[in-house]
């Protein structure tokens, strides 16, 4: 537990969360829980929503705890300008953050590092579905490049319901993918946290794939951990995602998600630099299991920006 004179070395924390993106309101919720669990704490922690206040305020502040979800906060825009403050602020830095956010060039860097993840291809408005459906076979996972929390994804069964799929994701951004779907597989999730992974934790749900409603408002997803696969699998799962972490760049703290396909395989779906910390959320959930309360995490992650030189 820290003492007082320990979270007095965070001095003024702004805790960064609401935003103007597409997961806004799934990031008030993230960042009230990081606020209250850090004021509980005696950390002097501060409310601070770029959609509601001027972000030149923010020079007022030691160091930022990041909760926003989605572009504008996730993607790196924050990260610079918190580096062009001098402010120390936790998770990944500019690049990673950006490149985190973008689900295409997230996969070209782990295929270019060898790692496994499913084959994909871009999609436009002049797209031949045709192709990508003979070169990706079918079901296909549709997904905007730069969206997270699951929003304006689809899963495509049959070849004419392509169009409007990637019409469905393109109202959510300019860049979408068509993904090959892994068929009979189990979803994971492994959190990160420094430089360890922690318990894997598997998402069950009666849905076609662990989708918004899934994540945040059904009441019968299961969450398993331990998460049934072998230890053998378990730590096979863990370094892989830590090698997919480190292969964009990606620190402090974050989430990698994965399948495992029939023949027992892993494939590395995404990487959320900035992950959810709802009540509903899998990395209190991985702290949990790895013996660490809310607060406990919470205060882990806002100490690593004390070993960060602004």
């Amino acid at each position: 537990m820290k003492t007082v004179m320990d979270v007095r070395r965070f001095g003024r924390v702004a805790v960064l969360f609401g935003g103007t993106s597409a997961e806004r309101q799934i990031s008030l919720i993230s960042g009230k829980a990081v606020l209250d669990a850090l004021q509980a704490a005696g950390v002097d922690a501060v409310a601070f929503d770029p959609a509601e206040r001027p972000v030149a305020e923010l020079a007022a502040f030691d160091r930022a705890f990041i909760v926003l979800h989605g572009r504008g906060g996730e993607d790196g825009t924050m990260q610079g300008l918190l580096e062009l403050l001098k402010i120390p602020y936790t998770g990944s830095g500019v690049l990673a953050s950006a490149l985190g956010m973008d689900k295409e060039r997230t996969k070209q860097v782990w295929i270019a590092s060898g790692l496994p993840t499913p084959k994909y291809r871009r999609l436009h408005v002049d797209t031949d579905f045709a192709k990508v459906v003979a070169d990706l076979g079918l079901p296909l996972m549709i997904k905007p490049s730069h969206e997270g929390s699951s929003i304006g994804m689809c899963k495509v069964m049959k070849a004419e319901e392509l169009p409007q799929g990637y019409a469905s994701a393109a109202a959510y951004d300019s860049e979408v993918i068509a993904e090959t779907w892994i068929g009979g597989g189990h979803e994971y999730t492994v959190v990160i946290l420094g430089d360890r992974a922690l318990p894997v934790i598997r998402m069950k749900t009666d849905r076609d794939f662990y989708d918004f409603e899934a994540k945040y408002q059904a009441h019968d997803t299961q969450y398993l951990c331990p998460c049934g696969l072998s230890p053998e699998k378990e730590k096979q799962l863990q370094a892989l995602a830590l090698e997919a972490f480190t292969a964009v760049g990606a620190t402090g703290w974050g989430r990698i998600d994965a399948m495992l396909d029939e023949a027992g395989n892993f494939w590395l779906l995404e990487i959320n630099t900035v992950p959810g910390m709802t009540d509903h959320s899998l990395v209190p959930m991985a702290a949990k299991a790895a013996g660490l309360s809310f607060t406990d995490l919470v205060l882990a992650i806002l100490a690593q920006t004390l070993e960060v030189t602004p």
